[in-house]
């Protein structure tokens, strides 16, 4: 009686499986997180050497703590009921806490240490314990049971650095948040019950799916409001329309790869799944570094359209190139996730950005940006050349293949 009870949380079989407008409600907080991330970034854009390093390290933390409170809220709606009301309590509390995280995130790592710490906590913390309780005699109850003990050991980490010394708190966090993506990547295990890892979990494919492209979008439209809303200043030169239409174009151009046509296929690749679990897995971290280089390329922009003719800094060239760079190397995982192969154009691509960089350290920022606008537009030529006359492609993902679903009683 008590299993089922606790069983009425779970997703149904007749689940829909497409995103709720709840978690659609839910991504406006992470579009606050997504913004504030980029602010930070871009104030490293005239800092050079150890101050640049270590600024960017500082953010990069910061941006990798939200992902982790995103990436758990979505496999928690792809494994629960999302129209249950506790389900929907736990998704509502949930952005209220990384709300909090955005708002103290300028300045998490100075005076806002704190609050910033006590909203993360309370997702990683107190959330499992309350599906936990709900599940109530449930089997998988162990599970959310299992999150709520590993960070409760990551806690006292993260509570020193809030109130420790300003000079520890980026190792501690840093201790802090390695533990918890350790714990995320060997399934929580512990003494007598194991582990369970997420690639085991039964989840609606579909969904995650759904969230990722729609993760990605968001981090798109961020760039997209970089770009109107430092091209709205005073100045309206033509150097900076021209640096405002190049930057939009490859924001175009980035959505166009992205979804030419593993990003288009990623439902079908988790639908056929023999384990979707396992593919949901791998591509989460896939959809980090998408994301992570998205708002690095926003950062870009803001630079070039702000001095598109000015001095060339190491900072600018982190953004301007590195940003387009990493999100190359993600699409080439996403690649081989869905299709199980590596894109040529993709290859050529991130080998011509190599080969230019260099030369591109000496040049304005407009024309680094440029020459990235003219890579990406060659890579979704050579995608469209390919795919000419051929029929649709099927997904072939290779991850998990031939494997079967497991009968663990908390998967």
């Amino acid at each position: 009686m008590a299993a089922g009870r606790g069983a009425e949380l779970l997703r149904p079989l007749t689940s829909s499986g497409r995103a709720t407008f709840l978690e659609l409600f839910f991504d406006l907080a992470f579009v606050v997180a997504l913004t504030r991330v980029s602010q930070r970034f871009a104030g490293l854009g005239d800092d050079a050497g150890w101050a640049l390093v270590t600024g960017f390290g500082r953010t990069l933390l910061l941006f990798l703590a939200l992902w982790l409170i995103w990436s758990h809220t979505a496999w928690i709606t792809s494994r629960y009921e999302p129209e249950q009301p506790l389900i929907q309590a736990v998704v509502v509390g949930t952005m209220f806490a990384g709300l909090i995280m955005a708002v103290t995130l300028p300045r998490a790592m100075e005076e806002r240490a704190l609050p910033f710490t006590a909203a993360y906590l309370m997702v990683m913390l107190v959330r499992p314990l309350v599906v936990a309780a709900a599940l109530r005699g449930h089997p998988r109850r162990l599970v959310p049971f299992r999150l709520a003990v590993w960070a409760s050991a990551s806690a006292p980490l993260w509570l020193a650095g809030a109130l420790g010394p300003d000079r520890l708190r980026l190792p501690l966090w840093a201790a802090a948040l390695a533990l918890d993506y350790l714990a995320w990547t060997l399934g929580w295990p512990l003494p007598w019950l194991g582990a369970s890892k997420v690639g085991r979990w039964r989840i609606a494919g579909t969904h995650l799916a759904d969230r990722y492209q729609q993760v990605f979008l968001i981090a798109l439209g961020e760039s997209i409001l970089v770009i109107g809303v430092v091209f709205s200043g005073t100045d309206y030169s033509a150097e900076r329309a021209a640096a405002f239409t190049v930057a939009f174009t490859t924001s175009a151009l980035l959505w166009r790869i992205y979804f030419h046509r593993a990003g288009l296929l990623l439902t079908d690749a988790l639908d056929r799944a023999a384990m979707p679990g396992r593919l949901g897995a791998v591509s989460e971290r896939t959809h980090l570094l998408i994301v992570l280089s998205v708002l690095v390329t926003a950062v870009g922009y803001e630079l070039v359209i702000d001095h598109p003719f000015g001095q060339p800094r190491p900072g600018w060239l982190l953004f301007v190139v590195g940003g387009p760079m990493l999100f190359l190397v993600a699409r080439l995982r996403l690649e081989h996730e869905v299709f199980g192969r590596l894109s040529r154009s993709r290859i050529i691509g991130l080998v011509a950005l190599l080969l230019c960089t260099p030369a591109l350290a000496r040049w304005t920022p407009m024309a680094g940006l440029s020459v990235v606008a003219g890579v990406l537009t060659l890579v979704a030529l050579l995608d469209a050349l390919r795919s000419r006359g051929r029929p649709p492609e099927l997904p072939a993902s290779p991850i998990g293949r031939g494997a079967t679903d497991v009968s663990d009683s908390e998967a």
